[in-house]
């Protein structure tokens, strides 16, 4: 078994390479970096032959309209309690975001490095430590 300095370790390492989770995620992290890839190839295809390349010809505004409208319906599905309907929705939502990054230039593993730095530590102390610009 992993100690807590033997697992972190490791997660700093895959936080360097863009890659989350351990072996027991199933390849969660190599997944969502995989898809990243293919979302940012998609930037200049062809918006007549690919969803992807339509939302980013719409433009990051509308990116992130259909992220929430996707989120939204995640929501739904989860109050329903319909486990099919909300993984299916999740997979949606989780797509929209990666798009919406991909929009903005965000890479993925700028925010695995953000998770790493909060592990630890509570969601209170987060929320607390944040400054608002409003």
């Amino acid at each position: 078994m992993a100690t807590r300095k033997t697992t972190r370790k490791r997660a700093k390492r895959k936080a360097a390479t863009g890659s989350p989770g351990d072996a027991s995620d199933n390849g969660a992290g190599a997944i969502l970096d995989a898809l990243y890839r293919v979302i940012v190839s998609r930037k200049k295809a062809d918006p007549a032959l690919s969803h992807t390349a339509r939302l980013f010809a719409r433009g990051p505004a509308k990116i992130a309209q259909k992220f929430g409208e996707e989120a939204v319906e995640a929501v739904i599905e989860g109050a329903h309690g319909k486990k099919k309907a909300l993984v299916m929705e999740s997979a949606d939502v989780v797509y929209h975001l990666l798009v919406l990054w991909a929009a903005r230039g965000i890479k993925p593993a700028a925010v695995w490095k953000e998770l790493l730095r909060r592990e630890g530590r509570s969601g209170v102390a987060e929320k607390a430590a944040r400054r608002r610009p409003w």
